[in-house]
C-alpha cells in the first residue's frame, strides 16, 4: 500500500515516514500542496495523509481538487494542530474520510490506516 504524506513540517513529515515505512507502508513525501498534487498524480497512493496548513495549496484544496477536479476516491485523513469546528466539517464536507489532531500519537494514526484499509475490503 503506498501513503501519500502531504507534510511541511520536516521533524513532522520524517517521523510519519519512519512510522509508516516500520508498519510495512510504501510512503511518498510532499513538503507543499503543490508537490502532493504532482506526486498524487504521479504515484496514484492507496492513501493520503495530509496537513490543512501547508504552503501554496492547502490540505483542504488538496481535497477538493482529489474529489472535484479528479474525481479520486482515495481516502484522505487530514492531520492539523486547529481543531476548530468549522475546519473538521468543511474537512469532512470536501471529502476527508478522518481527521486527526496534532499532536497525536503514531500508533493512532497506524489504527485509523488500518481501519479506512478494512473498510474498503469489505
Amino acid at each position: 500500500m503506498k501513503i501519500l504524506i502531504c507534510e511541511d513540517e520536516e521533524i513532522m513529515l520524517t517521523a510519519l515516514e519512519f512510522r509508516l515505512r516500520k508498519q510495512g507502508f510504501s510512503v511518498i513525501k510532499a513538503e507543499d500542496g503543490r508537490q502532493a498534487l504532482k506526486k498524487f498524480k504521479e504515484d496514484e497512493p492507496d492513501l493520503v495523509i495530509a496537513d490543512i496548513m501547508m504552503p501554496h495549496i492547502s490540505g483542504l484544496e488538496l481535497i477538493e481538487i482529489f474529489r472535484t477536479e479528479l474525481k479520486s476516491s482515495v481516502p484522505v485523513i487530514v492531520i492539523s494542530a486547529l481543531e476548530y469546528d468549522d475546519i473538521v466539517l468543511e474537512a469532512f464536507r470536501l471529502g476527508a474520510n478522518d481527521f486527526i489532531t496534532k499532536p497525536f500519537k503514531p500508533h493512532e494514526l497506524i489504527l485509523r490506516i488500518k481501519k479506512i484499509f478494512q473498510e474498503e475490503d469489505i
